[in-house]
């Protein structure tokens, strides 16, 4: 059986009117065009649609009994069509990013504005995960690129950019005691414990750059996300170990760790081979051109608290543009935030 999109739409006409002018002139076709193509339906179906008897015109048994099926075949190929014009059109131009729970969105908010005004019908869609999450979607295609930090071993058919390094600091309430100083010893951090932020990627790292002969601090209160634990933060509770550049609360300070013990360094992810939609491809072109240490130089003073500034400077002040390097990246692990015992 061969059905024609036509030959559809024109009975379907023929059974909303009931009238052979009516529905010809609905379809923009000669009367004799519209009955032979109702014609050719009827033997390919096998009997007859309409019964015609002088000036009246009916369903038939057969008509009533098809009418439904045929209808919701025709309302499936128009939206088809619709949807295929609207993708020829570009009228929408998705681009879905994945980022780690370490890597702030702030991170890439001017981005995103430089690809909107090239590509007007941008929507972007932001997933968060882990870097194996990440991985796993990006193969999937849930998602079309994503920022990473440490990777893990990626699969041979992932394309990997580094886009820049940068250090841990140590984001604490204003009123601890800690906030005073201007650089954190190592050996102050055996002085408190740990709250670990789960899923973080550097906490393993951390301790054995700091806490190397020593079982480690305890670990008290735990979140997966970074809102609830600015609040603790702020609140008293602890200290986050946190990327410089991460946004934070007004009521935090960011002070630096001595030898900065922690680096990490941020990639970008795609997967090779596949073709690049044009958001896709101006995204990753903005990315991997964009000045990135002086981007996160004005996303890190931008977060400074005014009050604090001066003593982020000072501890600078001997390691002027050390916090953006290219290195290879280490092994995946998590994160610990920091409370005074």
């Amino acid at each position: 059986m061969q059905l024609q999109f036509y030959q559809v739409r024109y009975f379907l006409a023929l059974a909303g009117t009931l009238n052979f002018t009516r529905a010809a002139e609905q379809c923009n076709v000669t009367q004799p065009a519209l009955t032979k193509a109702v014609q050719k339906l009827e033997q390919e179906l096998g009997g007859a649609l309409i019964h015609r008897e002088r000036h009246l015109t009916q369903l038939t048994e057969l008509g009533k009994m098809v009418l439904p099926t045929l209808e919701k075949i025709f309302a499936a190929a128009e939206a088809v069509r619709l949807q295929a014009r609207n993708y020829q059109k570009k009228t929408i131009a998705p681009l879905k990013i994945g980022l780690v729970p370490s890597v702030s969105a702030a991170v890439i908010t001017e981005l995103l504005l430089e690809v909107a005004r090239m590509i007007p019908d941008l929507r972007v869609d932001l997933r968060e995960a882990d870097a194996d999450g990440l991985v796993g979607m990006l193969l999937d295609g849930e998602i079309n690129t994503a920022l990473v930090g440490d990777a893990v071993e990626l699969p041979e058919r992932i394309d990997r950019w580094r886009l820049f390094e940068e250090r841990y600091v140590l984001v604490l309430s204003r009123k601890h005691p800690m906030a005073r100083q201007t650089v954190i010893p190592r050996q102050d951090l055996h002085e408190v414990v740990f709250l670990e932020r789960v899923g973080c990627d550097v906490a393993r790292r951390f301790k054995q750059a700091c806490f190397a002969d020593d079982p480690g601090p305890k670990l008290v209160h735990r979140s997966d996300q970074e809102r609830h634990l600015q609040q603790m933060a702020s609140a008293g509770l602890g200290a986050i170990l946190a990327p410089e550049h991460a946004p934070r609360l007004p009521s935090l300070a960011a002070i630096p760790i001595e030898g900065d013990p922690v680096r990490r360094e941020v990639q970008l992810l795609a997967v090779a081979g596949r073709q690049y939609s044009p958001a896709l491809d101006a995204f990753i072109k903005v990315t991997r051109v964009r000045d990135w240490a002086s981007a996160l130089d004005k996303l890190r003073r931008t977060s400074t608290p005014a009050s604090n500034r001066d003593d982020v400077r000072k501890a600078d002040a001997q390691d002027v543009g050390s916090l953006i390097h290219t290195t290879i990246p280490g092994p995946p692990s998590s994160c610990p935030i920091l409370s005074r015992a």
